[in-house]
């Protein structure tokens, strides 16, 4: 793949609207099986050498995992269900993305936002949205799959991305994932440290003081199946494609628990009720919403 431009492009200067209400994003972003499918994209994203480089050396993720990913999956959130919020938080990242820089395993400078490697981050969603849906929902008609493509064009747009740094169509979209699979993903080593179940990850310190006690007494315990699982799920959720790019292994057994698991979600979750099977930020839109028709 041709050297990226490394001077990052100012984001747009109107404020974009996020996806639309009741659109696919609208009904997917915010249920608990996303939670599912976002380390699979993350592991895609920091499989690229100038974005494991960045999250390398600038992140909290070893440090503070468990506030980094509360605060990044209200970021997301934030995309589809923050309204005039989107664009602001989009303004956020930017900022927040402005001064990361440095040098990748392979010894080229990068920055975070430069458009080839932003537009990566951010273009992940998309297949590993398409393929976990159809392991923990159903699979997307063609309908919904251009809408949702294009739902996720918007998105970007309200986190600066430029059209022209992103294919506008799933046809374009198609070859351009392929090249950046072939060309530039790899086993860093932040993919390699979110797959280990040996990983000195500390015990949670988010949610109601009884629980945050009980998951530290028993995290001895719980943590290394808590990994194994994450990297079971990490794996398994990626496109197969991504998974063999990167060079992860996954066995037919692998694969059969994997559906086996996916049977089990798809008859549970469509029962829960809505405060259990949506977050927060979709509970309080979606409400939003209705109140709004009434």
């Amino acid at each position: 793949m041709s050297r990226p431009q490394e001077t990052p492009d100012p984001a747009p200067v109107d404020d974009p609207v996020p996806p639309p209400v009741g659109g696919v994003l609208w009904s997917v972003a915010g249920d608990i099986r996303a939670l599912l499918m976002l380390p699979a994209a993350l592991a895609m994203q920091v499989a690229h050498p100038a974005i494991g480089a960045g999250v390398d050396e600038h992140s909290v993720f070893r440090t503070d995992p468990w506030g980094r990913g509360e605060r990044s999956l209200r970021s997301v959130q934030l995309w589809v269900y923050g309204g005039e919020e989107a664009a602001e938080e989009g303004r956020r990242l930017r900022k927040l993305h402005r001064d990361i820089r440095g040098t990748d395993a392979h010894g080229r400078t990068y920055h975070a936002l430069t458009p080839a490697y932003y537009s990566w981050v951010h273009a992940t969603g998309f297949p590993v949205y398409r393929y976990g849906l159809g392991l923990l929902a159903r699979p997307l008609t063609e309908a919904q799959e251009r809408q949702l493509y294009a739902e996720w064009l918007q998105v970007g747009r309200v986190l600066g991305i430029h059209d022209r740094d992103m294919p506008q169509t799933v046809e374009a979209f198609w070859p351009y994932y392929r090249k950046v699979l072939a060309e530039e993903l790899e086993a860093t080593i932040v993919v390699r440290e979110l797959l280990d179940p040996d990983l000195p990850v500390p015990a949670p310190d988010r949610g109601p003081p009884p629980l945050r006690l009980a998951l530290r007494l028993l995290w001895p315990v719980l943590r290394r199946p808590f990994l194994r699982l994450r990297a079971f799920l990490t794996v398994g959720l990626m496109p197969p494609d991504a998974r063999e790019a990167i060079g992860l292994e996954w066995t037919e057994e692998q694969e059969r628990a994997l559906r086996r698991f996916g049977r089990v979600v798809r008859a549970v979750v469509p029962v829960l009720p809505e405060r259990l099977r949506y977050l927060p930020l979709a509970r309080k839109a979606r409400e939003a919403a209705r109140r709004a028709k009434r």
